[in-house]
């Protein structure tokens, strides 16, 4: 197979046209191209007039050695490399023991695939519900009814992503190529093919929904068990060795590898842990709040007339602002046609997060505007002081939303003037259970106030609306990371405490379901490899 990359034709382009422009680009005939495939799919936006989409291919055709050889020097013509994912080990005939894996987001979630797939029949921890239960508890928190702390956004099968826009794309270098196992599992369990081929692949919380389950299925058929409503309250450590976990129900579960992908918002446990010894560094993260703009708007400011074309979609944006005061404001977790939603798991505390479905069909467009803050100049002197910054903006939130889970909001323009808002403009608020139009300047430090107020102007010169004043700003924006990383080394574990195997987002190594699954399959192999190696 060859790989053929940049190829570049206009938006709507007839379906003839991918097959003739492979056959002008290799100068061949029709009848030598045998098949081709779609293994990336783009787009550049930049003339809105005439947006391009951009194609990565895998071709077969005749004599493929001799077209190689005569494009050897074109960087755009190659042979097609081999991204199928290879098992590094498989579990030995007798397991003396079983690994365990502490969390069932998508961290959690591949390490035990992976494990269960290579033979070593992890048990599986999660303190929260299995997704569908776990759904209602969220939803009805969303409807007003009260907060379940161990069913929530954060907690419980499929983890804080399954509540989120479904992004499925990473920054992370990935030379193995991870991505593709995680995509391809996706697909398997019934994701759209396109999330293989699409340059920004997402899925949305009712397809992530059902995947989950099938993707639990699988590892238990695989011989994977899974405890659900299962916290873990201690660990036990002997001369610098994890020996085994104390449960919230009473029992006491041993073992030697134990995974811990626990998510961002998993406190007590990162309390609990430094408590017991193991090496916890304080880590950047950001604040600030959820900005909803109409996606019409948005659309039409990317896409111009090709707004509303079914390739393009929803637009979306990433922007990034370095402000007079030092500080670097960005959009982050941007959802295309979706909403703001309640993601609390404590008990007298706002947070929000931002969800899409697939459709991303929505009336707004959403995104957290947050500034980045490090331990160093605004949360000194303890490792988990991040965690105690958060819970008290978290708390400032709760009660200028007027303590009863609603949400502080205000309109950007009164924002800008500095002035409380008193009424909505024409941009619908999404935040369930509801808002409370306040001034936001209450709920946050001065610094993160003023880059916010700075930046979000220096945005509509890139996006004509952004600071649009109708538009409307709702907080508190707190858990876009972890605020702690657990330290481990080159064999994946805790640099302290051997078995102890910190992995993805809330043991600050991952920031996404794409990235968390990647490193799901990482600290899996070494796992395995580690187990292997004492079988032997």
């Amino acid at each position: 197979m060859i790989r053929l990359t940049e190829i570049k034709l206009p938006l709507n382009h007839d379906e003839a046209a991918l097959p003739a422009a492979i056959v002008s680009k290799l100068g061949i005939l029709p009848a030598q191209l045998k098949s081709f495939s779609m293994f990336k799919r783009g787009y550049d936006a930049r003339k809105k007039t005439d947006i391009q989409l951009i194609y990565t291919l895998d071709v077969e055709v005749e004599q493929e050695a001799k077209l190689l050889q005569k494009f050897a020097k074109d960087p755009h013509v190659k042979p097609s490399p081999d991204t199928s994912y290879k098992f590094v080990a498989k579990a030995p005939a007798v397991l003396n023991e079983r690994p365990v894996v502490v969390g069932l987001g998508p961290c959690g979630l591949f390490a035990g695939l992976l494990l269960a797939q290579m033979g070593f029949k992890p048990i599986i921890l999660e303190r929260g519900k299995e997704v569908r239960e776990r759904t209602k508890d969220t939803f009805g928190f969303w409807r007003k009814k009260p907060l379940n702390t161990e069913s929530n956004v954060q907690f419980g099968e499929g983890g804080a992503g399954t509540f989120s826009d479904g992004k499925l794309y990473s920054q992370v270098k990935d030379p193995k190529h991870y991505g593709r196992k995680v995509l391809t599992e996706f697909v398997e369990a019934g994701a759209p093919d396109e999330i293989m081929y699409v340059s920004k692949p997402h899925i949305g919380t009712f397809k992530l929904v059902t995947m989950v389950e099938k993707m639990r299925a699988r590892i238990l058929e695989l011989g994977g068990e899974i405890r659900f409503s299962t916290r873990v309250d201690d660990v036990l450590i002997e001369n610098g060795q994890l020996t085994g976990l104390q449960l919230s129900n009473g029992e006491t579960l041993h073992s030697k590898h134990v995974v811990l992908s626990v998510g961002h918002s998993a406190r007590d446990t990162f309390e609990m842990l430094f408590k017991r010894g193991v090496y916890i560094e304080a880590k950047p993260f950001s604040v600030g709040f959820r900005i909803e703009h109409k996606q019409s708007m948005i659309d039409e400011c990317r896409f111009g007339p090709n707004a509303g074309n079914p390739i393009l979609g929803a637009a979306d944006y990433k922007l990034v602002h370095h402000c007079d005061n030092g500080r670097t404001v960005y959009s982050f977790c941007m959802c295309p046609g979706g909403t703001v939603v309640a993601a609390a798991s404590e008990e007298g505390r706002v947070v929000t997060n931002g969800m899409s479905q697939y459709s991303r069909n929505e009336r707004n467009a959403n995104s957290a505007i947050v500034v980045g803050i490090d331990p160093e100049r605004d949360y000194p002197g303890h490792p988990l002081a991040g965690i105690e910054l958060q819970r008290k903006l978290e708390a400032q939130a709760f009660e200028l939303g007027g303590g009863n889970y609603d949400a502080p909001a205000q309109l950007i323009g009164d924002f800008l003037a500095g002035k409380a808002s008193a009424e909505l403009g024409d941009v619908e608020p999404s935040y369930t259970p509801g808002v409370k139009l306040t001034d936001l300047s209450k709920v946050l430090p001065d610094y993160v106030i003023a880059a916010i107020r700075e930046a979000i102007p220096a945005f509509d010169k890139q996006i004509k609306g952004f600071a649009r004043p109708e538009g409307l700003l709702t907080g508190v924006e707190t858990r876009t990371s972890s605020p702690i990383c657990i330290k481990r080394g080159a064999d994946f574990q805790s640099i302290n405490i051997k078995g102890l195997y910190p992995a993805g987002e809330g043991a600050g190594y991952a920031g996404g379901i794409l990235s968390a699954g990647i490193d799901g399959i990482k600290v899996a192999e070494a796992v395995a490899l580690a187990m292997t190696q004492q079988a032997g």
